[in-house]
């Protein structure tokens, strides 16, 4: 098949990706199936958690699939969860020919294309491979480190302040920014906090739209610390559930979430969790929103993350700059994320997590 057929496929192959579901454990997956002319017969993308992958939805499609040539955004699956393998799928409908752009990192789920060689499919990888990968950075960053694609979010002055110093922080920004805030928390699976926070600001930490109703989605609120957080706290009642995980072992609380399912968190806790979980490395996006404002004083939106020198300095590379009103936001990532594919080892494992009774869960999540 001409690259420039299988190319524009592969953008039509992403195009429905993205309209399935970003949030969950799953990947957006888009599937175009051609006959040998480079027509369109079918398509498909993968709807959620237990529904059909998009190479079985674009199957479903058509009665006769012999011969025909799959484009797939994310390498077939093979392995065996609430779906069967997509590999074997593709190869007893009779598909001649498979295109992926990025292969899938997941342990138990890779392993498709090789599969699908094995059973005389031709198989080619790489396709528009930098456009797959930038479209589904976060969930491959999850996977590729063993834990959630962390978001850290803070709110601040233009001298760098989160609060005045009597301790008062509402509002710094003004609605638009705030209802920004509101649509990036739907947009992920859980919203993490501190201690302190849960304790001090007693936050709601919903996802609510312009009239202050929510919104379909609710993220999970997860509070990190030692401390339990006060029997009559708002967490306790919300809507997307309650996990608190009493430890001080950043890397282990991400882990946990990450066995259980959660793939993409955002991070409003505070200058001490911020802080520390900068200092750890372990913050792959920022979501910087800064006010036209000073206010001077102690409060800063950041305490020690490490960087005592500036050969130790913390460079970003800014991905966008939007005005919200008289206020920015600045989307940025670290320059030194990690790329590696293994994930991050841990040497916590899950009956030692299960065994020390570490998660305690209220109401509904993941």
């Amino acid at each position: 098949m001409e690259q420039a057929i299988v190319e524009k496929a592969m953008r039509h192959a992403l195009d429905l990706a993205s309209r399935g579901p970003a949030i969950g454990e799953n990947p957006q997956v888009g599937c175009v199936l051609l006959d040998s002319t480079g027509a369109i017969v079918a398509e498909g993308w993968h709807h959620g958690a237990g529904t059909p992958h998009a190479e079985v939805d674009a199957l479903g499609k058509v009665s006769d699939a012999r011969g025909l040539i799959a484009v797939v955004t994310l390498e077939p699956c093979n392995h065996t969860g609430r779906t069967g393998p997509c590999s074997v799928a593709l190869i007893e409908a009779g598909i001649a020919e498979v295109y992926f752009a990025t292969s899938d990192p997941t342990p138990l789920a890779g392993g498709g294309a090789e599969h699908l060689a094995d059973a005389g499919v031709t198989v080619t990888g790489g396709i528009l491979r930098a456009e797959a990968e930038e479209f589904q950075h976060k969930w491959l960053t999850a996977v590729r480190q063993g834990r959630p694609y962390v978001t850290l979010k803070w709110a601040s002055t233009l001298d760098g302040r989160a609060a005045a110093d009597d301790g008062t922080s509402q509002w710094i920004t003004g609605t638009a920014a705030r209802q920004r805030v509101h649509e990036q928390r739907a947009a992920n699976d859980a919203i993490i906090v501190g201690t302190g926070t849960a304790t001090i600001d007693d936050p709601s930490l919903t996802a609510r739209g312009d009239a202050g109703e929510l919104m379909p989605h609710q993220p999970t609120a997860v509070v990190i610390g030692e401390r339990p957080i006060a029997p009559n706290a708002k967490l306790r009642n919300h809507p997307g559930g309650l996990i608190e995980i009493p430890t001080h072992d950043l890397d282990l609380a991400l882990a946990t979430l990450f066995e259980r399912g959660f793939r993409r968190v955002y991070v409003e806790g505070g200058p001490t969790l911020e802080s520390a979980l900068i200092a750890a490395g372990l913050v792959d996006e920022y979501a910087i929103y800064l006010a036209p404002a000073l206010l001077g004083g102690d409060k800063l939106a950041l305490r020690d993350i490490g960087s005592a020198s500036m050969p130790d300095i913390r460079r970003l590379t800014i991905e966008s700059v939007e005005q919200l009103g008289n206020d920015l936001l600045i989307t940025a990532r670290p320059i030194w994320a990690p790329s590696s594919s293994t994930p991050t080892a841990s040497h916590h494992t899950t009956s030692q997590r299960l065994a020390t009774g570490l998660i305690t869960q209220e109401g509904p999540g993941h």
